[in-house]
């Protein structure tokens, strides 16, 4: 069988760029993937998500591995067997595996352009989705009785994530979960961390949850309807149907089991608000819209904030601990964020997803409209025009870290301090009005 490349490549260099693997939500989901930052997904995916980005363009791309990929494969049998794989096991998953260049390129792949986050709510709470998640909720109402008794996980939230994640389980991915992380480990910028879901993968194989032509998901390796990575799965699927398999490929009941599962040790309460929108008062301090900042919903009230009709903030939420969310800048709708919306985090690492997951959970129920005005007006800086601010921040002394393109903590502490130093609002929210203030001399 092949297990080299018909030719030899060339490895580009790359900026480094944080990780693309969150414990979830990779690339082919219809919502869940365009929320994370560097994502080789498509950017509008409200019926089916675009296959573009998996079609190679060897003539623009090209790659150098170290070794061949059968030298690899070799060294790699050891090492799973040495885990504990069998060895049939593993020979029969890897039976005319070869590379996928596919998968090398969008784990390359940096897009100029991102969504803006309302453009991407108002594909994650389209009216087909709601209207699907409200019938699933009628249709499962008795198994997500029993997993919100067993798990404490809300069932509105499941469902949303099932939707968010697969578009409740039609689109979870249709590539060879061991061919992309075998790629991933043979030439991905990550090789650690693919050999490890590599194994696990295997682990599900031999444990006879799934056999390796069936095990289908994203490029990265995220299965199922709730997009599990294999030591996600391994840790927390379960088979709560019954039949003695673990399959969140084919069973929504096990795929909404093994989410909230993974809820539950993410901290999830029951009953509990993901948050809610509020309303900042006239010279308020934007320098405190920032996740490290946290005080309790009391202390948020005594700073002025209140309902967006202007009422008090809940009564009973006051002792909860809560930061301030301005997902599009003083100009946007800002949002008190509490415990939940940090386990939906852990589930997928986007403040844009987790919005659109507890707005999503509210609609089902007819809630989860958004009052404030979006900035609909303003165009969100690409790439190019984000790396050009961070460079353009840390030359005025304003160190805004490595300029990757990417608005991490160092660049919205560096863009607080530029809009304090201009007397703008220090909300740290990159704008053109900035980079073009910047750009003078």
């Amino acid at each position: 069988m092949p297990h080299s490349f018909p030719r030899r490549w060339h490895v580009r260099q790359m900026i480094a760029a944080s990780s693309l693997f969150v414990l979830v939500a990779c690339a082919e989901q219809p919502t869940a993937a365009v929320a994370t930052p560097l994502q080789a997904a498509s950017l509008v995916a409200k019926t089916a998500p675009s296959t573009a980005v998996a079609q190679p363009d060897d003539a623009n791309f090209e790659i150098q591995p170290a070794m061949t990929f059968a030298e690899w494969q070799s060294m790699f049998r050891a090492q799973a067997l040495s885990a504990g794989i069998r060895s049939d096991v593993f020979d029969k998953a890897f039976a005319g595996v070869t590379p996928d260049m596919s998968v090398v390129k969008a784990d390359r792949s940096q897009p100029e352009f991102s969504r803006p986050v309302w453009e991407y709510l108002d594909s994650a709470i389209s009216a087909v989705r709601v209207r699907k998640g409200q019938a699933l909720l009628a249709q499962y109402a008795d198994t997500l009785t029993q997993i919100e008794q067993r798990y404490g996980v809300d069932r509105q939230a499941l469902v949303a994530v099932w939707g968010m994640e697969s578009s409740f389980g039609q689109f979870q991915g249709t590539q060879s979960v061991i061919r992309s992380l075998a790629t991933l480990a043979y030439e991905g910028r990550r090789p650690q961390f693919a050999q490890e879901q590599l194994i696990a993968a295997l682990q599900i194989i031999q444990h006879g949850d799934i056999d390796a032509p069936s095990m289908l998901g994203s490029w990265a390796g995220a299965m199922g309807q709730t997009q599990f990575i294999p030591t996600t799965y391994n840790t927390h699927a379960v088979d709560f149907d019954g039949d003695g398999r673990r399959d969140i490929w084919n069973s929504p009941v096990d795929a909404l089991a093994s989410t909230a599962h993974y809820l539950q040790s993410s901290g999830w309460q029951k009953g509990q608000p993901w948050g809610f929108e509020v309303q900042l008062r006239q010279g308020f301090d934007y320098a405190l819209a920032d996740a490290s900042t946290r005080k309790t919903v009391a202390e948020w009230q005594q700073l002025g904030l209140t309902l967006p009709n202007g009422s008090a903030l809940p009564a009973n939420e006051m002792q909860q601990q809560a930061a301030l969310l301005l997902p599009a800048g003083y100009k946007g709708p800002a949002f008190l964020v509490l415990d939940n919306f940090r386990a939906i985090l852990k589930y997928n690492n986007s403040s844009s997803y987790a919005l659109g997951i507890g707005l999503l959970s509210e609609r089902f129920s007819g809630g989860g409209s958004v009052l404030g005005q979006w900035p609909r007006g303003d165009r969100p800086l690409s790439r190019s025009e984000r790396i050009e601010l961070q460079t353009l921040l840390s030359a005025r002394q304003y160190d805004a870290g490595a300029p990757d393109g990417i608005i991490g903590a160092n660049t919205r502490k560096a863009i607080r301090n530029a809009q304090q130093s201009l007397g703008w609002p220090a909300d740290g929210y990159p704008t053109q009005e900035l980079l073009e203030s910047l750009r003078k001399p």
